[in-house]
């Protein structure tokens, strides 16, 4: 039983991770979103947090990924005057989000999921050679 649990709290990690990444992916997409009209606010950078959940029938505790919530930092100014949405002075309201924090976020919610499936891969492997050890 132990075996499932291991499993069940690395699957809930992959999710975890997987949300994560997606989120984080679409953070990178939007880098350059700015509003359509002047002055509007551009895209807004997506935080992920997680929580823990009690899974009562397995008596484990599992990662869960909370909604993502908007990163309040303030948004860059860019001068650009020809811009749909430069306001009176010419310069545009640019998304909170940075290519390098990113890219860091992602690399690490990477080596996170990588991990979640070692767990996952070496839990197999043991029950393979337990079952194995059975049989003989």
């Amino acid at each position: 039983m132990d075996f499932v649990k291991a499993m069940m709290v690395a699957a809930s990690g992959l999710r975890a991770q997987s949300g994560r990444m997606r989120v984080i992916a679409e953070n990178i997409a939007n880098a350059d979103s700015t509003g359509t009209t002047p002055g509007a606010d551009p895209y807004r950078r997506k935080v992920v947090s997680f929580s823990n959940e009690l899974d009562r029938e397995l008596g484990v505790k599992k990662v869960q990924v909370e909604r993502p919530k908007l990163d309040q930092s303030p948004f860059a100014l860019k001068y650009m005057p020809g811009h749909p949405a430069a306001n009176e002075e010419g310069y545009v309201k640019t998304p909170n989000v940075n290519g390098l924090v990113e890219a860091m976020d992602m690399r690490e919610a990477q080596r996170s999921y990588e991990a979640n499936l070692n767990v996952i891969q070496a839990t197999r492997r043991m029950v393979t050679s337990t079952i194995d050890l059975l049989r003989r």
